[in-house]
């Protein structure tokens, strides 16, 4: 039999051991509040070379840790329509669909600068420039709506071509490539890399590009709404810093990069893939002065994470 001493003995212990246990179970609450998954980031895209460094990212796992997963579009205005709707948190854009985007969702802001275009936005056509200012009519495939539209409308204007005589006609970039070679018609074909590869296989021949187009400076970035940017920045600076490290790998070992990325630009060879790399400029590090550059397309320096 238990005295009253052992009585209260065992009282105490029990008591503890409730104590100890109401404890625990409020530690693993805490714990479990505090280890919530973090809500998953969809990013918008296209096929654009200079996208490399997330499509990278994204294959390799990198941005598992972070939630945040990338869906792909064939054009630049498809993939800017499905951030409009909803269906994406962040996207990629040039400035073209930046402004546009900004005019119906005001509080939008560029975060990450990606790469700027050194050739790889592109006018082609079949007829040389002086057949194309005789010509009577012209056919111009692009994407309208995009900045495929400002690089054609610069072309013709610096070219002194009447736009009068242009039908445009607007189609995505996998449609576009599909475009055949009809010695009958004058065409113009607003591209880029690396959708150009098909067709400059059919004949297609350069008459201008972002190499030798001053009034233009094509920027590609990741926006976000600002929302999510005053929510997420730890994320995003993470984001960031997950992009430069791809940017460096492609850079040092292509070919590696190549094998993983590839199937986002389909029937690319290697070379091909080198070649649209040489197409543009890698600018996540940016200088002072294009932070100042940028700003005139509507871009605020003190949101881009450096």
């Amino acid at each position: 039999m238990f005295n009253n001493k052992s009585y209260n003995v065992l009282i105490l212990n029990i008591g503890d051991i409730l104590t100890k246990a109401l404890l625990i179970l409020l530690l693993l609450l805490l714990s479990a509040c505090s280890s919530k998954p973090q809500k998953q980031i969809v990013i918008s895209t296209n096929q654009w070379i200079g996208y490399a460094p997330l499509f990278y990212a994204y294959e390799t796992g990198k941005l598992d840790p972070l939630n945040i997963k990338i869906v792909t579009s064939v054009s630049l205005a498809e993939a800017a329509d499905l951030y409009s709707i909803g269906k994406a948190d962040m996207v990629t854009t040039t400035q073209h669909e930046f402004n546009v985007l900004k005019q119906t969702t005001h509080d939008i802001k560029a975060v990450i600068l990606i790469d700027r275009s050194n050739g790889g936005d592109m006018i082609l056509s079949n007829r040389t420039l002086e057949a194309l200012k005789k010509s009577t009519r012209i056919d111009a495939y692009l994407e309208v709506d995009s900045i495929n539209q400002e690089i054609l409308l610069d072309f013709l204007k610096k070219n002194a071509i009447s736009k009068e005589k242009i039908n445009f006609i607007n189609k995505d970039q996998r449609q576009i490539q599909d475009v055949k070679n009809d010695p009958e018609k004058a065409i113009l074909i607003a591209t880029y890399t690396p959708y150009e590869i098909a067709l400059k296989n059919k004949n297609f021949r350069e008459v201008a590009s972002t190499k030798d187009i001053n009034s233009i400076i094509v920027i590609d970035a990741l926006c976000a709404r600002d929302t999510l940017v005053k929510n997420e920045k730890q994320r995003l600076i993470q984001l960031k810093k997950v992009i430069d490290k791809a940017i460096t790998t492609i850079e040092a070992n292509p070919k590696a990069s190549y094998k993983i990325i590839s199937k986002y630009f389909s029937h690319v060879s290697y070379k091909e893939y080198r070649h649209s790399l040489s197409l543009i400029k890698w600018i996540n590090k940016p200088s002072q002065e294009l932070l100042e550059y940028i700003q005139q397309y509507g871009y605020k320096k003190d949101d881009i994470i450096l």
